[in-house]
Formats: structure tokens, C-alpha cells, sequence
């Protein structure tokens, strides 16, 4: 079993990969997130509809540019977390657990209060699920996006050529 401490490739600083964290968390709604709750609305589970193009108050920014923005910010913490876990199984749990349950524990006890509404939107057992279906896809989608940019960078701090 790995553990965060004792792992020599865990680093906690702050690197040049950290903007492809935040662009893989960003395509991660767009290419995840949403389609996955297109699915839910298509099968009649959620009246949510996907790609929300309705303004957010204060900016008037399209809702889903705005949750894409925010799936980049928790791309980060994602990305740093699973820098630190070298098995696959594990990898991907910790994708799914961190997705479903970060973004969604956030907005159920902080954001929709401050929007005026109730916490946890009321505890629906629908907006739940879905609610973690769709976070837990954007943390696997976003962390399968990590996995594949980072065996295609080239690291800047490796010379170039033979």
C-alpha cells in the first residue's frame, strides 16, 4: 500500500504543471461532466439540462464556462493528490472519491447557501446521485486528461535532442 508520506515522487510545490491541471479540470466538465449529465437527462433522472448556457451572476459568464472554470481550480488540488498515488486502482479511486465528494460537499454546504438556497439543495436523494455521478466523472475524465498530458509534455527541464 502507498502511502502520501512516504513516497519519494510525491512532491507538494507548486511546478509548471499545475496550468495543465487546471486546462485538464476545464475540458474535464466540458468533455465528462457534461455529457455525463446529458445522459442523466436523457434518461429522465434529472431535469438538469447540460451545457447551461444561462448568465451567472455578477459576471454574466455562461453557467458551464463557469463550472468548467471551476473544475480547473479543483483540477489542482486533484492533480497534486494524485501525483502521490503510483498504483492504478488506487489512482482512479481516489480520481472517482475526490470528484464525487470535494465539488459536491462544497456546493451542497457552501455555495448553495450563499445562492439563497438550502443546504445541501434541500437533500433530495435525485440531486444527490446526481450530483455525485457527475462530479465522479469529471474526477475520473479530468484525471484520465492528467494521465495522458503528462506522458506527453516534454519536460522543459530536459535538454532537447540526442
Amino acid at each position: 500500500m502507498t502511502t502520501l508520506a512516504s513516497t519519494s515522487h510525491c512532491s507538494w510545490h507548486l511546478d509548471r504543471r499545475l496550468p495543465l491541471a487546471f486546462v485538464a479540470g476545464f475540458l474535464g466538465v466540458l468533455l465528462f461532466h457534461q455529457p455525463m449529465l446529458g445522459v442523466l437527462h436523457a434518461l429522465g433522472l434529472t431535469a438538469l439540462a447540460p451545457y447551461p448556457m444561462v448568465a451567472t451572476v455578477p459576471f454574466g459568464v455562461p453557467r458551464v464556462l463557469s463550472l468548467a472554470f471551476w473544475g480547473g481550480v479543483w483540477a489542482i488540488p486533484l492533480a497534486l493528490l494524485l501525483r502521490c498515488v503510483r498504483a492504478r486502482t488506487t489512482y482512479w479511486l481516489t480520481a472517482l472519491l475526490l470528484g464525487a465528494i470535494g465539488p459536491s460537499l462544497v456546493n451542497w454546504l457552501v455555495v448553495l447557501p450563499l445562492k439563497g438556497a438550502p443546504v445541501g439543495g434541500g437533500w433530495h436523494p435525485s440531486g444527490i446521485l446526481t450530483a455525485l455521478i457527475i462530479n465522479g466523472a469529471w474526477g475520473l475524465g479530468t484525471a484520465f486528461l492528467l494521465r495522458w498530458t503528462s506522458r506527453r509534455v516534454v519536460r522543459t527541464d530536459q535538454p532537447i535532442g540526442p
